[in-house]
């Protein structure tokens, strides 16, 4: 549930875009958009939803065979968790699924634009305007065995991180959440260990080592995405997923990169995306090691088995069908089409993640696999358009009609 330290989902698998690595991706201006038509008016609805509008019929998207297939495929997956779970937004109820996931059991693929043409209409929140990252699945040198070259630990989670009050912390502020940390020698309750003291052993021959990474900067890279895989030399491959964190905070080292004229568009400085950033943590060892550490964030694994990696909702993403969202503004489970100044990430997708930077209404991060090509994309991704989200035929009149 967490990406990078950061809240997340089932995946935690953070988006590893602009957003994560603290806004050091080039953003693009965002086009003009369409003007929205008048809000509905929803006074009790939650503040998520205050203002959405209707928008346009689904037959005029142009959505093509192969889009809504993948996106069909998903939202079938979807359907078992979406029906039960609640919508945090309140725009949709759990009945209002069940309909549509009975249709899209029985929907043929030889024409999966019909199930949502037939099934859906769409909702414009608030003005519409989109922005989208994206994420992927990385794929780093790893053996479950310690072996040569392969020295760093993947850690599972140790059974001394748990939540408490520090003493200090007065009886009337013991309010929400207790803080992770550990208890001392001395039984005072303490922050867990940073980055720092488990790279420096803190946690050794504790038998929490689940696998060996090769690399330390893909091994960072990887914890900040949440998830992901490890390939032996043999060729075998183990994919690991979110099992925790520590409770340290969390720092996006592309924001300090920048502010310190590392990375930028000037001379003698590396692009502010995913791979300058990684180029030079990797030219710059020493340092780059101190940039690494001022992330305190640690993320623990454990071994995922299945076909996929798993979102928020406890069901595989899957490369151009799945989205993260904010859970506050779009129901989990949801069809999101994104009309984008990228054309890779514009298209018909599936909301079946989440992510502690993905938050607002048409805020996305998409999820592109595992791969170089994935990589590449999702490093790069910062795109801007329009969104609109597909519910249940009805919604609309329901609301309107004053409807909960």
């Amino acid at each position: 549930m967490r990406i990078g330290g950061l809240p997340r989902g089932a995946w935690g698998a953070l988006a590893l875009g602009a957003a994560l690595l603290g806004g050091c991706a080039r953003i693009v201006p965002a086009p003009e958009p369409a003007r929205p038509r008048p809000p509905i008016a929803t006074p009790s609805t939650p503040a998520s939803v205050a203002a959405f509008s209707p928008g346009p019929a689904i037959a005029s998207l142009g959505l093509g065979h192969g889009d809504a297939l993948g996106a069909l495929r998903s939202f079938r997956e979807s359907c078992p968790a979406l029906l039960r779970r609640s919508d945090q937004t309140g725009l949709t109820r759990t009945e209002d699924w069940r309909a549509v996931c009975a249709a899209a059991g029985n929907w043929s693929d030889t024409d999966p634009a019909g199930f949502f043409a037939a099934q859906f209409e769409t909702v414009r929140l608030g003005d519409g305007r989109a922005f989208a990252t994206g994420y992927f699945e990385p794929e780093i040198a790893g053996s479950r065995q310690r072996i040569a070259g392969y020295d760093v630990p993947v850690y599972a989670m140790p059974p001394d991180l748990v939540r408490g009050w520090p003493a200090e912390t007065p009886a009337d502020q013991r309010t929400g959440r207790a803080p992770l940390g550990r208890t001392d020698a001395s039984g005072a309750f303490i922050p867990y260990y940073e980055r720092a003291e488990i790279e420096a052993g803190a946690l050794a021959n504790r038998g929490l080592e689940i696998a060996w990474a090769a690399d330390p900067v893909e091994f960072f890279f990887l914890q900040i995405q949440g998830s992901g895989r490890l390939r032996a030399p043999d060729g075998s491959v183990m994919r690991i997923g979110y099992a925790g964190q520590n409770g340290r905070e969390y720092v996006g080292i592309g924001s300090v990169m920048r502010e310190r004229g590392l990375i930028g568009d000037g001379p003698g400085q590396y692009p502010g995306s995913m791979q300058g950033i990684m180029a030079y943590l990797r030219e710059h060892p020493a340092d780059g090691a101190e940039l690494m550490r001022l992330n305190k964030s640690w993320i623990f694994f454990r071994e995922l088995t299945g076909d996929g990696p798993l979102g928020a909702m406890n069901v595989p993403v899957r490369a151009g069908n799945s989205v993260a969202a904010d859970p506050a503004f779009t129901p989990l489970g949801a069809p999101v089409w994104l009309e984008m100044d990228r054309t890779e990430a514009s298209g018909l997708w599936i909301a079946q993640d989440t992510g502690g930077a993905i938050k607002g209404a048409n805020r996305f991060d998409t999820f592109w696999g595992a791969g170089d090509e994935a990589r590449r994309i999702a490093g790069g991704m910062s795109a801007r358009g329009e969104a609109l989200l597909f519910v249940p035929k009805g919604t609309l009149a329901r609301r309107a009609a004053g409807g909960q």
